[in-house]
């Protein structure tokens, strides 16, 4: 590692000890850390995301947030530094930080193929196979979606009953829900017999109310005189 990126990690896990262990806290001190390292070749910009993993798991958002809000490290970011930035993913939150701000957004701008995703997909690992899922979100954060590559991975996934990867199932399908309805509603009614239940309830309920889990509605009673 080169004395730049140390320097910078150590200045950079200080801050987040001292602060609230609280997501806009740790984006304050990201977006604080963005600008003092804009100017930063790419290289340095990762070497810095790896210190910061590797002194505290912890930081990973931010390390993460890092890599994806520097211009010239994201735009010529390699299937290799994705997965090298993804080495030791083991909880939901190592995952959900990963996927969308670094792995999504690659495979987004042809940073990564379609073949690394489906091999995610097909990994032993639990985490890596919820993180090809969530990798489908930031596909469908623009107009239309992405139907086509997301049914793809999650085909793959259909009958994984493995409780993270059946909630990364239902959050890929809502994802696209808001983009393409039409076509989840088809997926859903074409998979039924394979699809967890928890994913059928989920997404039939973001399609028709726009939310996962709608409360029933509460009445205030009126008033007798």
């Amino acid at each position: 590692m080169g004395s730049e990126s140390v320097r910078l990690a150590a200045r950079i896990l200080a801050d987040m000890r001292q602060g609230e262990p609280t997501t806009p806290a740790m984006r304050a001190i990201r977006r604080r850390a963005s600008k003092q390292i804009a100017g930063l070749d790419r290289d340095t910009v990762l070497e810095l995301a790896h210190e910061l993993i590797r002194r505290a798991s912890f930081a990973r958002f931010v390390a993460y947030e890092l890599v994806q809000h520097h211009a010239a490290a994201m735009q010529s970011i390699t299937v290799a530094e994705v997965e090298a930035l993804g080495s030791g993913i083991q909880s939901w939150s190592d995952v959900d930080t990963f996927a969308p701000s670094i792995a999504g957004p690659a495979w987004r701008s042809g940073r990564i193929p379609d073949a690394a995703i489906r091999r995610w997909a097909k990994s032993e690992d639990r985490w890596w196979r919820r993180a090809a899922l969530v990798s489908t979100v930031p596909l469908n954060a623009a107009a239309g979606g992405d139907p086509r590559r997301t049914f793809a991975i999650c085909n793959i996934l259909l009958n994984d009953r493995d409780d993270m990867v059946v909630k990364a199932m239902s959050w890929a399908l809502r994802a696209l829900a808001k983009r393409a309805p039409e076509e989840v509603t088809q997926y859903l009614a074409a998979n039924r017999e394979h699809l967890a239940p928890r994913v059928i309830r989920e997404v039939s309920n973001k399609l028709t109310t726009g939310l996962k889990n709608p409360r029933k509605q509460v009445t205030t009673p009126v008033a007798r005189t």
